[in-house]
């Protein structure tokens, strides 16, 4: 630190958090409802509505049910709401082939809010895992090891897909090398220079994703099989910024760290490092540890929630992708 500091009693620091209104008016960091991206699980179907017995709030909604959720997104000011799909075992397959399907689930969901909801921004999962047979982000050879550039050639079909459907954000999270550039280059192709891309770049091979993984229907499929040959190790934070950097030349628009508080020293350097639109993802077993322990009443459910999201702000993220984001943008309009 280079400012000099005055020795006790010149300076006595709890004269700026005597009362509330100092604590406000010297506030370094403060969250608002501009900070969330809301993530929501859709399924097929009419009048659908399944409970995620490990994330307690959370359902799997048919489009029917899920547009007064984006109506409520628009009145929250919650700026984006971010789609993953619980696809039906009948459509997977080894190569993930509905993934690319312009009929498919996605596409139509994502037509139907762009057309009553124009204001809402949508953002979409491109990652294979929700429509493989197998349960990985990608196409396997016979060992089993998963195939990067015959991957990211089904990466691009389906973020065109999605882009063609009138998405506004694309996200890929598959942790594919090369993947971002070709979607780019496939993008501005086809003409969809306005179609933005935030990288999921520092992606870690994290156990935090169980919950999510129970949510879209993946987990079964994986089975004891991991993510470790793509998905980055949990040790490395240097490997993190040489992955930022190659998604930024290679066309991204904002990146992405996952899962969000237990990396935060992630985030910082990052934005740190780079200067760039900077999110984090509180991931589902971020989520259901604070929802569980606040059912058990060993934490105040608000007071965490709010607490959790101001530290991704304070780390140096623009943004967060939160399952709380409705909830804490209540409190925020209080």
């Amino acid at each position: 630190m280079n400012t000099p500091i005055a020795p006790f009693p010149a300076l006595r620091p709890r004269r700026l958090r005597r009362d509330d209104f100092t604590r406000r008016l010297v506030r370094e960091h403060a969250l608002s409802a501009n900070d969330l991206i809301y993530p929501v699980f859709v399924l097929d179907g009419k009048n659908k509505r399944e409970a995620v017995a490990s994330m307690p709030g959370v359902e799997r909604l048919s489009l029917d049910l899920l547009l007064p959720v984006a109506e409520d997104c628009v009145a929250l000011g919650i700026p984006v709401m971010a789609l993953f799909p619980v696809i039906d075992a009948k459509l997977k397959d080894d190569k993930g082939s509905e993934a690319a399907n312009a009929r498919g689930l996605i596409p139509r969901v994502v037509k139907e809010l762009k057309k009553r909801f124009p204001e809402l921004g949508i953002m979409t999962d491109v990652a294979l895992d929700p429509y493989t047979s197998h349960g990985q982000d990608g196409w396997l050879d016979k060992t089993g090891y998963i195939l990067n550039d015959d991957t990211v050639g089904q990466l691009v079909k389906q973020a065109l897909t999605q882009a063609a459907a009138g998405v506004d954000i694309v996200a890929p999270s598959d942790m594919m090398d090369g993947r971002i550039g070709a979607i780019r280059s496939a993008l501005e192709a086809k003409g969809h220079i306005h179609t933005r891309i935030m990288a999921y770049s520092a992606k870690y091979a994290s156990a935090f994703y169980g919950p999510f993984r129970d949510a879209v229907g993946s987990a079964a499929n994986l089975g004891k099989s991991n993510k470790k040959v793509y998905q980055m190790d949990p040790g490395n934070s240097d490997e993190a910024l040489r992955e930022v950097a190659i998604d930024i030349a290679e066309g991204a628009d904002m990146v992405m760290v996952k899962p969000g508080m237990p990396y935060l020293d992630i985030v910082r350097r990052v934005k740190d490092e780079f200067r760039v639109p900077t999110f984090a993802y509180q991931v589902s077993g971020e989520y259901a540890m604070l929802k569980a322990a606040a059912q058990n009443g060993w934490l105040d459910h608000d007071a965490v929630m709010m607490e959790s999201l101001l530290a991704f702000k304070r780390a140096g993220a623009d943004g967060v992708l939160t399952y709380f984001a409705r909830d804490a943008a209540r409190m925020l309009q209080k």
